[in-house]
C-alpha cells in the first residue's frame, strides 16, 4: 500500500505542479526557480533526516546521489521549466509524457514490458496528445522542442542509475543530497543563464515556488524515489500519464476551463493505458521494498 500511496502522490501533486511553474516563472528564471525552490527542499529533507536519525549513504553512493539530483533536478526539471516559456503547455505534456517510453527502453534488457506494456506506452503517449493537445494552434521554439526531447530521456536515465548503484542512506537524507546538489547548481547557473528573476517577485510566484518546494519536491519528489525503488520502470512511470490528467481536471474544477468530449474521450484512453501496464503479467519482484 505504501507504494500505491507514493505512485498517487507522484500523480497528483505532480499533476498539480504545472499551474505552479507557470506562476513561479512570472517571476523567477528556470534556474533562478531551481535555487530558490530546492534550496528549501534540501534544508527541509536533511532536517528531517537528522530528526529521524536515517543512516548517511555510504561515501561512494553519495556521488551517485550527487548525479541522481543533477541529472532529474538541475538538468531535466530546469529544462521542463526553459520550455513552459517557449512552448505550448500541452506540447509540454505530450513530451514529457515519453517517461515511461524512455524508462521501458532503457530497462528492456533486464525487465522486458511484453506485448501489453508496450502497447500500453503507446495508448498512453496517444491519450495524453487527445487530451491536452492545443486547439488553437502549436507555440513552438526550436529551443524549447530540443529542452523538451532531452528533459524525459534525462529523467529516465537519472531514475535508473539512482535504482542501481543507490541502496544505502534513509530516504529524506538521500533526496536531501539530490536536491542540495540541484540547488548548486541552480545557484552556479542562474548568474551565467539570465540571472535569478526575469521580473518583480509577486505574492503569487512566491506561494508557488513555496508550493513546488513543499509539496512538488519535499513530499512528491521523495514518493518519486521511494517509488523507483519499489516499482519496476514501466510501471512506476506510468504517474507521467496521469499528470496532465489531473492538470485538466483540476482547470475544469478550480478555474474552470473547459472540458467536453475531448478530454473524456483523453482521460478514458490514458486510464486504459495505464491499466494495461500495470496489470499486465509480471515476473514475481525479488526486490523488498525500501524502507521510509
Amino acid at each position: 500500500m505504501l507504494a500505491w500511496l507514493a505512485y498517487l502522490t507522484v500523480a497528483v501533486v505532480w499533476g498539480s505542479t504545472y499551474f505552479a511553474i507557470a506562476l513561479g516563472l512570472a517571476s523567477f528564471t528556470p534556474y533562478g526557480m531551481v535555487a530558490a525552490r530546492f534550496s528549501v527542499a534540501a534544508v527541509l529533507a536533511l532536517g528531517l533526516g537528522r530528526l529521524r536519525r536515517e543512516a548517511w549513504p555510504p561515501w561512494r553512493e553519495v556521488v551517485h546521489l550527487m548525479v541522481v539530483g543533477a541529472l532529474l533536478l538541475g538538468g531535466s526539471n530546469a529544462l521542463v521549466s526553459y520550455a513552459e516559456l517557449h512552448v505550448s503547455t500541452g506540447l509540454v505534456a505530450v513530451l514529457a509524457a515519453l517517461v515511461p517510453l524512455w524508462l521501458a527502453v532503457f530497462s528492456m534488457a533486464k525487465e522486458p514490458l511484453g506485448p501489453k506494456g508496450w502497447a500500453g506506452i503507446a495508448l498512453g503517449i496517444a491519450g495524453v496528445a487527445v487530451l491536452v493537445w492545443p486547439s488553437g494552434g502549436l507555440r513552438i521554439h526550436p529551443g524549447g522542442l530540443v529542452a523538451m526531447v532531452a528533459a524525459p530521456l534525462i529523467w529516465a536515465w537519472g531514475t535508473l542509475h539512482g535504482k542501481h548503484f543507490v541502496h544505502g542512506g534513509g530516504l529524506m537524507t538521500n533526496v536531501g543530497i539530490q536536491m542540495l546538489t540541484a540547488a548548486v547548481i541552480g545557484l552556479a547557473v542562474a548568474p551565467m543563464s539570465g540571472g535569478f528573476l526575469r521580473g518583480p517577485v509577486t505574492a503569487k510566484a512566491l506561494w508557488a515556488v513555496g508550493y513546488l518546494a513543499l509539496f512538488g519536491s519535499l513530499l512528491a519528489f521523495s514518493a518519486y524515489i521511494y517509488l523507483a525503488k519499489a516499482w519496476p520502470p514501466a510501471k512506476m512511470g506510468t504517474y507521467a500519464y496521469l499528470n496532465p490528467l489531473v492538470a485538466v481536471l483540476l482547470g475544469s474544477l478550480v478555474l474552470h476551463e473547459a472540458f467536453g468530449v475531448r478530454e473524456i474521450l483523453g482521460m478514458t484512453v490514458i486510464l486504459a493505458a495505464v491499466a494495461l501496464v500495470q496489470l499486465r503479467q509480471q515476473p514475481p519482484s525479488r526486490e523488498a521494498l525500501p524502507e521510509l
